[in-house]
C-alpha cells in the first residue's frame, strides 16, 4: 500500500509560480509511474502531467506544456510539479497518483493509476 500526500498548494496572482510536491509512505515510488490531475469546481478530474518510474518519459495536458515540468526524486520518494505563468483557469484541486504496473510509462488515464492523494487546492487570482 502506497499512501500520497500533496503539498505546496495555495493561493498566486497570475503570471505566478507554485512547486507542488507529492511525497510517499509504505513503499518507494522507484518502480511507480506517476501523474498530476486536477479538479475544477463543476468539472471531471482532468489529467495534467505523468512522469515514467525511470523518468526518461514525461507526458504533459496540452493546456500546461511549457509551463508545467514534473519530475522526481526517488531517493526522497517523492514528485514535484513545477507550475509556472499560472492562469486563472489553473484553478483547481490537484491531485498526485501512483501507477503500480511496473511499466516505464507515462500514462495520461486515470483508470491506470492506482493510488492517489488527498489533494491540494491551487487557487490563481486575476
Amino acid at each position: 500500500q502506497v499512501q500520497l500526500v500533496e503539498s505546496g498548494g495555495g493561493l498566486v496572482q497570475a503570471g505566478g509560480s507554485l512547486r507542488l510536491s507529492c511525497a510517499a509512505s509504505g513503499r518507494t515510488l522507484s518502480r511507480y509511474g506517476m501523474g498530476w490531475f486536477r479538479q475544477a469546481a463543476g468539472k471531471e478530474r482532468e489529467f495534467v502531467a505523468a512522469i515514467s518510474w525511470s523518468g526518461g518519459n514525461t507526458y504533459y495536458a496540452d493546456s500546461v506544456k511549457g509551463r508545467f515540468t514534473i519530475s522526481r526524486d526517488n531517493a526522497k520518494n517523492t514528485v514535484y510539479l513545477q507550475m509556472n505563468s499560472l492562469k486563472p483557469e489553473d484553478t483547481a484541486v490537484y491531485y498526485c497518483a501512483a501507477d503500480a504496473s511496473g511499466n516505464d510509462r507515462a500514462t495520461p488515464w486515470r483508470y491506470e493509476y492506482d493510488y492517489w492523494g488527498q489533494g491540494t487546492q491551487v487557487t490563481v487570482s486575476s
